[in-house]
């Protein structure tokens, strides 16, 4: 049978099942309603059920992009997971509650602490999104509006709607959103060097690990990049700069400052390595990176919300280390 995953077909007394869209699905592509509604199927298994015609959409055939509407009728076939997606459905994201900024019917916005990836993936089983699910087992919809980095702390932005996911990603898309962020680098930053305009080209290592790089401005895969950068305060050998990225390219910061002589203090990727470790023996454990303030409209009351997130005892303990 098509719809076996590893394992052994779905048992004879296994039937589809009749999902009617809810209003918080309202305007969700078909494959990520099912990708919601079938956890733990591989993406490419979903897509070959609604190739095969095995979903319907209130009896009709449906093509992957179908926006799906509210009170729509969606047929999802049974599927048979390998054990080894069963045991992972079984053993779920243990529940977790973050520091709460902002709340309100249509969103969330949370402190999120250093160490915490936003989503399971790439040899993460579970993220922030999938414990606050479980910790929040009622919730009709939980959506990650952005991203942070894994090492970066800060503020992160979760939609409890489906029109409010959608109008603030298009905020992000369209550059609507103020993002600054608070990041310690080695050495002197210039105070008239203001503004980074270089191109950023994403790449893998042989062991499949992502980078990125700096290119030339005529290069193909480059896509331009634009940080700007502000001192905040000089400490010691140091500099504290408050960082507004007006795009938001893959560890934009981190590479846009090491590529300008002064990376990130605790940047394992692209920073002082050495220094890394002689600021470890003082207690420097972390990136210091923090998604320190947020400006962006209000899905629903069309007012400009201001956030701002403290910067976590660890790093103002860095501060008071190379202060001394």
């Amino acid at each position: 049978m098509k719809q076996i995953i590893g394992g052994a077909a779905p048992p004879a007394s296994a039937a589809a099942k009749q999902v009617t869209v809810g209003e918080e699905s309202a305007g969700q592509r078909l494959d990520n309603f099912l990708i919601r509604e079938l956890k733990g199927v591989p993406k490419t298994h979903v897509y070959r059920i609604i190739r095969s015609g095995e979903v319907r959409v209130n009896r009709g055939r449906a093509a992957a992009d179908t926006r799906v509407q509210s009170g729509d009728v969606v047929r999802v076939p049974p599927v048979r997971l390998s054990e080894r997606m069963q045991e992972k459905i079984d053993r779920p994201a243990p529940a977790r509650e973050f520091p709460v900024l902002l709340e309100d019917e249509h969103l969330i916005a949370i402190d999120k602490p250093a160490g915490v990836a936003v989503h399971g993936g790439s040899g993460v089983s579970f993220g922030v999104i999938e414990q606050l699910r479980q910790a929040r087992p009622t919730a009709k919809l939980l959506e990650l509006v952005h991203r942070l980095d894994r090492e970066t702390s800060g503020i992160l932005l979760v939609a409890k709607k489906r029109s409010a996911l959608t109008h603030l990603q298009d905020q992000f898309r369209d550059r609507e959103t103020g993002k600054t962020y608070l990041a310690l680098v080695s050495g002197a930053w210039p105070t008239n060097r203001k503004v980074i305009d270089q191109p950023l080209h994403k790449y893998l290592l042989a062991d499949g690990e992502r980078r990125v790089k700096v290119v030339g401005r005529d290069d193909p895969d480059g896509m331009r990049s634009i940080t700007l950068v502000k001192v905040a305060r000089t400490i010691g050998d140091f500099t504290l700069l408050e960082v507004t990225i007006k795009t938001g390219r893959t560890h934009q910061i981190r590479v846009h400052l090491a590529s300008n002589g002064h990376p990130i203090v605790g940047d394992e990727k692209y920073g002082d390595f050495e220094l890394n470790k002689r600021l470890q023996k003082l207690g420097a454990r972390r990136m210091f990176l923090h998604a320190w303030r947020l400006r962006f409209t209000h899905p629903a009351t069309q007012q400009e919300i201001a956030l701002e997130a403290p910067l976590p005892t660890e790093l103002e303990d860095v501060l008071g280390i190379i202060g001394r």
